[in-house]
């Protein structure tokens, strides 16, 4: 079932988000606390995890895809359609990038990788994936080279 609502963009530390409506969410199934969702803002389609707020109603985050996505900045009030999504995203969501996989080849420490949690795996692969430019990507593979190298030892 698609639920709609205009929210006005906030930050919150230096996060945007929106709260999304308790007229909707209540007739969503939350998952430890989280709802799944997908959606659409402007004619922008994405994939994101309602997160609970104590006394509050759910938080949206609106990440950097989104906003560039749809054209928003905060203070912009936005359409939102969003819904359930019954099969969140999975490690297999989230390709790993090349330079990643050659460096783990290179060093042998692919099985390394292999051997991390499935939610952890799919923190990094999405983190990385979001990133904005060539540079922050390298910088951050260096960073999980490192820290393979020495969960390996």
């Amino acid at each position: 079932m698609k639920f709609s609502f205009e929210a006005k963009i906030y930050k919150v530390g230096i996060n945007p988000c929106v709260k999304v409506p308790f007229r909707i969410t209540k007739k969503m199934i939350a998952v430890k606390g989280y709802i799944h969702i997908k959606g659409k803002i402007k004619n922008h389609y994405f994939q994101q995890t309602l997160v609970p707020v104590k006394n509050e109603e759910y938080r949206l985050y609106v990440n950097g895809p989104m906003l560039k996505g749809s054209e928003t900045k905060s203070g912009d009030t936005v359409k939102f359609i969003i819904e359930q999504n019954t099969t969140p995203p999975s490690v297999n969501s989230y390709p790993m990038p090349k330079e990643l996989k050659m460096k783990l080849e290179a060093a042998t420490l692919l099985f390394a990788f292999e051997k991390l949690g499935t939610s952890r795996k799919k923190e990094i692969l999405k983190y990385l994936n979001n990133l904005k430019t060539e540079e922050a990507l390298k910088r951050n593979i260096d960073k999980v080279f490192r820290e393979l190298k020495m969960l390996s030892k």
